[in-house]
C-alpha cells in the first residue's frame, strides 16, 4: 500500500508562517484518513522531519511561501519543480526541507512523488491567528490538498 505523509510546517507563534500547522490541523479536524496516510504537524523541526518521511511513497508539504508574489497568492510545485524551487529558498522553511528531501535521495530511499502547496503570508509577526488576507487561503489549500490526495488515489475521505 502507498504510504502518504501529509506535513504541514511552519511557527504558530508567527501569524502566517504557521500557515501548513493551520491547514493541517483543519484537515485533521474534519476528515479521518486511510492508514496509509499519515498527517504530520512538522512545526519547525527540519531535519528530525526526516524520520517521520522517510518511506514515504508520496509527501505533500504544506507550508508559507514566499515565492515574490502578492499575500495570499497560493502555489503548487510537483515533483522536479519542487527541488528547483527549494533550490532558490521559497519556502519559510526551506533548508529543513531541502536538506531532508537531499538526506532521502543519499539514502536511496527519495520520495517518489513529491508536492508543494503553500501561501505567499502577508504578516510575519508575534501572534498566534492567521492575517486576515491569509485565513481565507486555509480553505482554497484545502480543496488543492483533497485534489493532490486524489492523484494519488485517495479517492474520498470521511468526514470526522
Amino acid at each position: 500500500m502507498t504510504k502518504i505523509v501529509i506535513l504541514g510546517i511552519g511557527n504558530i507563534l508567527m501569524q502566517d508562517e504557521g500557515f501548513g500547522v493551520r491547514v493541517v490541523e483543519e484537515l485533521t479536524r474534519r476528515y479521518t484518513f486511510p492508514d496509509n496516510v499519515q498527517i504530520l504537524d512538522g512545526g519547525t523541526l527540519g531535519m528530525e522531519l526526516m524520520r517521520f518521511i522517510k518511506g514515504a511513497d508520496c509527501l505533500l508539504i504544506l507550508d508559507a511561501v514566499n515565492g515574490g508574489g502578492s499575500p495570499g497568492d497560493v502555489y503548487q510545485f510537483v515533483n522536479e519543480e519542487v527541488k528547483a524551487y527549494f533550490k532558490h529558498k521559497v519556502s519559510m522553511h526551506e533548508l529543513g526541507i531541502q536538506d531532508v528531501l537531499a538526506a532521502l535521495e543519499l539514502l536511496e530511499q527519495p520520495v517518489k512523488e513529491l508536492a508543494v502547496l503553500g501561501v505567499q503570508p502577508a504578516v510575519i509577526d508575534v501572534g498566534l491567528e492567521l492575517s486576515e488576507t491569509i485565513g481565507p487561503c486555509v480553505e482554497h489549500v484545502i480543496n488543492k490538498t483533497l485534489a493532490v490526495l486524489d492523484s494519488w488515489g485517495i479517492k474520498s475521505l470521511t468526514p470526522s
